[in-house]
């Protein structure tokens, strides 16, 4: 910034695009992120993206963390590890999700360099991973943990609080309040943005008003199913392979969908909705991040707390067999029966899931059940397009399962849920800047966003930086 008093925000993240979240404040002669995820997509592009910063690492004060999905929190170690050694901030339940996480990211990102390594012809340079575990456990020296509504000083300068955010345990809006010449001036970051009414999490903190205002937009132009039919839709899919003979391939993030799936199989099944099936969660990510939800029962709402009184197994360790080793997720493949297998990735990029993919893939007895957000350029996204063959791992299968898509398992707000989150302020923010989302669903909200009265809603590109005045 040319004036160092001046305030300013530059979106370098998940601008246009629903990855890679990370946002530039810079105030007070400070420069602070907003997340530092990891940017997903084609392997070329991710890699340049994610290795290389539009800033000095060097030269940020701190992180404030939003919550520990990869894609706001998943570059973090290669930020620590190109020079950044500031405090980085977010709740208590994140900081422990952030641990499993990051651990994760590393051993995928070492485990593809290998793989890369073994088919690389002789001359080429020997690929490197991204970050190793060194970095990720320099990175978690510096986390702070923070809870919610207590004010937090960077610096001595800037203020700033965490509010409940619905989206995922721990999750968080960042309201920031940053010192000007005339008065101060305010930000609120959504982060990722929850939905009244889903299981396990309380809903929604109140979104506060601000000068800025930079709000997800993942689903703006959507709305959900209603949560209370989720789990009948989920019984009807079930029912409906079972009946011939096939099983159950769920790719779901192993943190917040796979605990929601099992909450809901658990549901179905004590309702007698849903024929005794083995079941298998097949993602050693996904067995500690549950364990992290047991430890933090503080952030459940009221109706999964009255659960826990009734059933301390509220995730189904008599239901749902957790897999751990190598071995036993391959030996998953010889299962002839019908089962249900819930593995990671999400977007089916990486992890165990593309195995369970190649051997189910071409057997129209199955189905792919996909149950959140699939970028562009990803194997996920191939396979909710239908595609007649998609390339795992460097070989092409037909996609004879049947597909079936349902977003409404989205922890992410929809276009009715924005109207009543961000409604009540309009007249109370200056500008509305909306990222993590594509350019329809963008569009929809922004014209929903100056229906309710907001006169300046702009979908920025990368690098654009806009002022507070």
């Amino acid at each position: 910034m040319a004036n160092p008093s001046a305030a300013a925000v530059t979106f370098w993240g998940a601008a246009q695009t629903v990855t890679g979240s990370m946002h530039l404040v810079e105030a007070a002669g400070l420069r602070i992120l907003l997340d530092c995820g990891l940017f997903q997509g084609k392997r070329a592009d991710a890699r340049q993206r994610n290795c290389t910063f539009p800033f000095p690492p060097r030269e940020i004060e701190a992180v404030v963390l939003s919550h520990a999905h990869i894609d706001h929190c998943g570059n973090l170690p290669n930020l620590v590890r190109q020079g950044f050694d500031g405090p980085i901030y977010c709740t208590p339940a994140t900081r422990d999700l952030l641990a499993v996480m990051l651990a994760d990211s590393a051993k995928i990102q070492e485990e593809d360099a290998a793989y890369l390594s073994k088919k690389r012809a002789v001359n080429d340079p020997c690929p490197a991973p991204l970050y190793t575990q060194r970095d990720v456990q320099a990175t978690m020296r510096l986390v702070q943990s923070v809870p919610y509504l207590r004010p937090c000083e960077i610096a001595g300068e800037i203020t700033f609080r965490f509010i409940e955010a619905g989206h995922l345990l721990g999750s968080a809006m960042v309201h920031l309040t940053l010192p000007g010449q005339t008065r101060d001036r305010t930000i609120t970051f959504t982060g990722d943005l929850g939905r009244k009414g889903l299981p396990i999490l309380r809903d929604p903190a109140p979104v506060p008003a601000a000068d800025l205002l930079i709000s997800e937009c993942t689903y703006g132009g959507r709305v959900h199913p209603k949560v209370e039919l989720l789990a009948d839709s989920l019984g009807e899919v079930a029912q409906r392979t079972i009946a011939r003979g096939g099983k159950i391939i769920v790719p779901a993030f192993s943190l917040g969908r796979t605990q929601n799936i099992v909450y809901f199989l658990h549901l179905l099944t004590n309702q007698g909705k849903l024929p005794k099936l083995p079941i298998y969660v097949d993602s050693p990510l996904a067995v500690a991040a549950t364990e992290v939800f047991r430890l933090h029962p503080e952030c459940f709402d009221e109706d999964t707390w009255d659960l826990l009184q009734k059933d301390a197994d509220l995730f189904g360790g008599h239901l749902v067999h957790y897999v751990h080793s190598v071995e036993e997720s391959k030996s998953l493949n010889a299962i002839k029966e019908p089962s249900l297998i819930i593995s990671a990735s999400g977007m089916c990029e990486t992890g165990r899931i593309l195995h369970h993919l190649k051997h189910n893939i071409e057997d129209p007895r199955n189905t792919i059940l996909i149950i959140g957000y699939q970028a562009p350029d990803t194997l996920g996204r191939r396979i909710v397009e239908k595609r007649s063959q998609v390339r795992i791992h460097d070989k092409m299968y037909q996609l004879k399962a049947e597909v079936i898509v349902m977003n409404g398992f989205s922890s992410h707000a929809d276009c009715d849920d924005f109207g009543n989150f961000l409604g009540p302020l309009a007249g109370q923010v200056g500008k509305v800047r909306l990222v993590h989302g594509e350019q329809d669903q963008a569009a929809a909200l922004m014209q929903l966003l100056r229906e309710k009265g907001f006169t300046d809603v702009q979908y920025p590109e990368r690098g654009t930086t806009v002022p507070l005045e």
